[in-house]
Order: structure tokens, then sequence, then C-alpha cells
């Protein structure tokens, strides 16, 4: 009898040993998702997910800025860091499994360009292994909704940093005038969804109500609709159509620059390396720099530094491009100033094509 109790005995503190083993091991795999110094591939080094919304120009600069700026650090492939990049192609559902994907616990850190990717990954990191994530080219992080406090800028996820570049959009206003001073009514097409969107259009309501100028809106919700928008925005009788950072608008800028053409009245951007598709003037953010800036902050994570201890400020890089070869076929006088001329980065001209080889697509 006693034998058998001890062997019931001795089957329990077994099984019991191999339920804390068990345990043990379930809780060591959860710490290494949550712990993103412990997330290394089986060559023991980084794995870094980049993250952008869609293919346009200024999100493609961003991301070559970036990678620059990982080799210049040191961090090349597949030496000493594996770099996966996801692109959503402007379409929410897709940018939303992507964020699923990244945060999965795959990768050491995420890297979101742009205010959509910003914000799909925030959301399902938060609920997920909080891996460290770095952010740029977003226009207003403060307004993205993902914890970050306008008034306090080091109040933010301790997980995510990065920083904002919002728009020159009075700069802009200003040199429109400057080209002509009879200038009022600014056509403007914007997808309302894009938060990105929404805080630059805001401010331009603000800045014509001061700079006396009127806004003619638009409003699109992807970008087949921009055709349509477009045309009855200029037939509002606008001196100019504006195109703003939006990413549904931008993604269709030559249908926008070929309506305005047609109609006689030139294209101003805030994404510069329009004026290589025919708008008159570009000014906005230098995004390749930017691109840098967020590579410098990425690698700054990858060595050890702490997301939560760096604040998550506005930085943005300026530049100014023209492209005079569009004034014969407008319908009113615009004139490129001398002072633009001064200040421009790059222009296009008759007899020549001084764009900066960053802002260049490549063959």
């Amino acid at each position: 009898m006693f034998k058998t109790i001890y062997d019931a005995l001795k089957q329990l503190r077994l099984g019991i040993g191999l339920l804390i083993a068990a345990g043990a091991i379930l809780l060591m795999l959860d710490l290494n998702s949550r712990n993103p110094g412990l997330r290394k591939s089986s060559k023991g080094i980084p794995r870094v997910a980049i993250v952008q919304h869609a293919s346009i120009k200024a999100i493609d600069d961003g991301r070559i800025g970036l990678l620059e700026q990982f080799k210049s650090r040191g961090f090349t492939e597949p030496d000493n860091v594996s770099i996966k990049v996801f692109n959503a192609e402007g379409d929410i559902g897709t940018a939303n499994a992507i964020a699923k994907d990244v945060v999965s616990g795959a990768y050491d850190l995420i890297i979101t360009i742009s205010t959509p990717s910003l914000q799909t990954v925030a959301s399902a990191n938060k609920s997920a292994s909080q891996i460290n994530h770095v952010f740029g080219l977003v226009t207003d992080p403060y307004a993205a909704g993902v914890g970050i406090d306008p008034s306090d800028h080091t109040k933010h996820p301790a997980y995510m940093t990065g920083f904002g570049s919002m728009q020159p959009i009075e700069s802009l206003f200003v040199r429109i005038k400057e080209m002509r001073a009879e200038a009022k009514r600014i056509g403007l097409v914007w997808n309302p969804a894009e938060s990105n969107s929404f805080a630059q259009t805001k401010l331009a309501r603000e800045l014509c109500k001061k700079m006396d100028l009127e806004l003619i809106e638009g409003s699109v919700e992807n970008a087949a609709a921009v055709q349509e928008a477009v045309n009855s925005v200029i037939s509002r009788g606008v001196d100019l159509i504006w195109i703003s950072g939006d990413i549904t608008v931008s993604s269709a800028s030559s249908v926008v620059i070929r309506a305005a053409s047609n109609a006689g009245i030139p294209v101003f951007s805030s994404l510069p390396s329009s004026v290589m598709q025919g708008s008159l003037l570009d000014l906005g953010a230098d995004y390749v720099t930017i691109g840098r800036t967020l590579g410098q902050m990425a690698c700054d994570v990858l060595e050890g530094k702490s997301p939560a201890s760096i604040p998550v400020e506005n930085q943005t890089a300026e530049i100014l491009l023209y492209n005079e070869t569009v004034l014969s076929a407008l319908k009113e006088r615009w004139t490129v100033t001398s002072s633009i001329k001064e200040r421009a980065d790059g222009w296009i001209t008759a007899t020549e094509n001084k764009i900066p080889p960053q802002l260049v697509p490549k063959k």
C-alpha cells in the first residue's frame, strides 16, 4: 500500500516538474516577444521592417534617404542587418494586414514612412508585442491619434518615437502671391480620411483667411475619383491648383497636372519633383534629407538608444523648384521672380534642366 502511494507521488512529482519546465519555456518565449533586444535572427543580426503606404515619389525618396543613412552608419545587408520593405500601395486593408504582420514578433525594429503607416502600425503594435517603432514623413504626428502629447513632446509610447514634417504651406502661398498678385482662388482636391491631409487643409483655410485668399475644395475617397473632382474644382473658376501632401491625390498627380494644363492654369505643389511632371512651382520638404534624418534616429535605436528618451519634434528640410517652360501655356500672366530664382534649389527652363540628382527618378 505504502509503495503504491509512493509510486503515485513519484509520478505526480514528475508531472509537476514537467509542467514547471514547460511554463518556464513559455515564459522565456513571452519575454523574447516583449523585449526587442532579445529578438534576433539565427545569425544574430537585427531584423528591420520598413513600412510605407504607397508608391509616390515623396515616400520613395524618404526610403532612399533612410537606406543611405543605414549604409553610412555601417548597417548593410546581409552582413549585419536584415531589412524587409512592405508597401500597402495605398490600400488601407493591405496596410492593416501589413501592420499585423510586422508586429507579430519577427522584427526588432519597425520603421514607418507616412502618416497612414504610422497609424496602422501604432494601432496594431499597442495590443501586440510593442516592438520598437520609429516613424517619419508624417505631417502632424500629434493629431494622428497614436498617443503623442501635443504640448509635451517627451510624452509618447515608450517603444515609439519619430518626428513630424509639416509642409511649408504659408511660404508656398506667399510665393503664389509673389508670382501673380491678382491670384485669389486656390483649388484643392484632398481626401478627408487622411489625417495628414486634414491637418494641411485646416492650416490652409486659416492662412487663406489671413492672406485674403479663397480655398476652393473638392474631396475624394480614392485616386479613381481625382479626375472628376479636379475638373469640378477647375469649373468653379480657380486661378491655380495646389497639390498638398495628400497621399491619395499625390498618387494621381499626373491627372491633376494634365487637367490644370488643359484649363490653362498652373499647378503649385507641396511635393518637390512635381515640376518634372509639369507643375509650375514646388515648395515642400526635401524628403531624401528627411529620410536620412529618420535613418539616423532608427540606427540610434538599433544601437541601443531608448525610443522613450527621444522627444517627438518637427523637422522640415525645405526645397524649392520651378518649371519656367509651363508659363507659355497659361491663360494668365505668371512670373518666376528673381527672388524665387535666387532661392531655388532646382529648375527647368527652355535651355536648362537642373534638378537635384536625388530627386530624379532612377531608371
